[in-house]
């Protein structure tokens, strides 16, 4: 029998699908944030650079775990639905939250405490697997058909406002405690608020109800809702996602989580004033995301796609350098909200155009699973590759690397084909090809 699901507004289901993200990612970014103060606490060898390597390779092994949750909860949510996935994937964040809160230093059990942290980051990566696919395709099957970029934008408007809360919390702390003890015990204080933030949605999500997609065609793939078999059958939207994504990700990384220790490593701002120019820049991109999606319903997505890939090959290498050289907060604020103007035409649009790639019965494992691998390979390791680049004395050497990135999706989004208008009902689409 077919679900309710669809009587409700739009609006409602976009809400509830966003309110869990914006947890879902708090707690995923809140990792790099706090990484400047309590990365001694757990590898206390070498200078500053050192140990945010080793606690950036941490973080970027959250994201090698990112396609198997992207494998198990995307299987999940295509056969059991999206809000089956969503309460589960914030039910592991919580838990994982609580672990770092909890974990010891060096100073207590050696590197034990980094183990705590490796499993915690494993578990982030697994919960953030599954939620990005639960989400973007909650969030596009909800929505209307003449406005679905509008409503998966608030994919990352949820995913932005996470990060600016934790950045918000982190300005907060900065201003109330002294930087002894936010290296001392500070640092945890976000962690716990993560996890008590994700309880709280664990029971705001069970009060969502399935979209009517997933309802009106759960029954016509019983057998193949959710398999690497069925999955397989699209092997060349697998690749298309994985191929637009590279570029996509390793920018959105490189002007987000990176950028305020970019500003306080490189440019050498202070930490208070490199963490507030990320807040704000971050407020204008969370703002403009729902725009561009409204636009791409307009003119559709490629020309968003092309306008981003077209931006960053043009203009990382000399924002980046630029970058490197300020000396407050206006400059550095301008600039930054430049590099994140140009992501916008990726980032507001890539969780519907994931979405309107695949069929309902493999949607979400299609959005997910490619989407995470290029993650794990590009997004996930991009601030260890920027520290690395530092590190070695060749820190130019990494915008080249961001604009070889984008270069090559951007000669996908030229290729591919439009995907706004198609069918997410239809049991015999045509499929969207490069």
């Amino acid at each position: 029998m077919a679900t309710e699901a669809p009587r409700r507004t739009p609006w409602k289901a976009v809400l509830g699908g966003s309110i869990g993200n914006l947890v879902e990612w708090y707690d995923w970014f809140v990792y790099a944030s706090f990484a400047t103060y309590f990365a001694a606490s757990f590898f206390p060898e070498g200078d500053a650079t050192a140990q945010l390597l080793n606690a950036a390779g941490i973080f970027a092994v959250g994201f090698f775990m990112r396609p198997v949750g992207g494998w198990l909860l995307g299987r999940y949510a295509d056969q059991h639905g999206r809000k089956a996935a969503l309460t589960l994937t914030v039910t592991l964040m919580s838990v994982s939250a609580l672990l770092i809160a909890v974990a010891p230093t060096y100073d207590s059990v050696g590197y034990f405490g980094a183990v705590v942290l490796l499993v915690a980051r494993l578990l982030q990566g697994l919960s953030v697997g599954g939620e990005y696919a639960a989400s973007s395709t909650y969030l596009t099957e909800a929505a209307r058909p003449g406005g679905r970029g509008l409503a998966a934008s608030f994919q990352y408007v949820s995913m932005t406002a996470g990060q600016l809360v934790g950045l918000g919390l982190q300005i907060v702390l900065q201003q109330s405690m002294t930087e002894e003890a936010l290296r001392s015990y500070g640092w945890r204080i976000p962690f716990v608020v993560g996890a008590l933030g994700a309880a709280v949605v664990f029971y705001l999500r069970r009060g969502l109800v399935e979209t009517e997609v997933f309802g009106e065609e759960a029954r016509q793939f019983a057998r193949e809702r959710g398999t690497l078999r069925a999955l397989l059958e699209h092997k060349r939207e697998f690749v298309l996602v994985v191929a637009l994504t590279m570029g996509g990700t390793v920018a959105y990384y490189t002007y987000t989580t990176y950028l305020t220790k970019y500003l306080s490593n490189t440019a050498g701002l202070a930490k208070e004033t490199a963490t507030l120019v990320s807040f704000c820049a971050l407020f204008l991109f969370m703002l403009v995301q729902p725009l561009a999606g409204a636009l791409s319903d307009r003119v559709g997505r490629r020309p968003l796609l092309i306008a981003f890939g077209a931006g960053s090959v043009v203009g990382t290498v000399p924002l980046m350098s630029a970058l490197a050289g300020v000396s407050g907060f206006g400059e550095a604020l301008l600039l930054s909200l430049c590099g994140l103007l140009i992501v916008t035409g990726y980032t507001s649009i890539n969780a519907v155009v994931k979405a309107e790639l695949f069929p309902t019965n493999v949607r979400a494992l299609g959005v997910a699973l490619p989407y995470a691998i290029a993650n794990a390979l590009f997004g996930g390791t991009a601030e260890y590759v920027a520290l690395w680049f530092k590190d070695a004395g060749m820190e130019s050497g990494f915008y080249w690397y961001v604009t070889g990135c984008a270069a090559v999706s951007l000669v996908v989004y030229l290729m591919m084909r439009e995907t706004r208008g198609v069918s997410l009902t239809r049991e015999e689409r045509e499929a969207v090809r490069v």
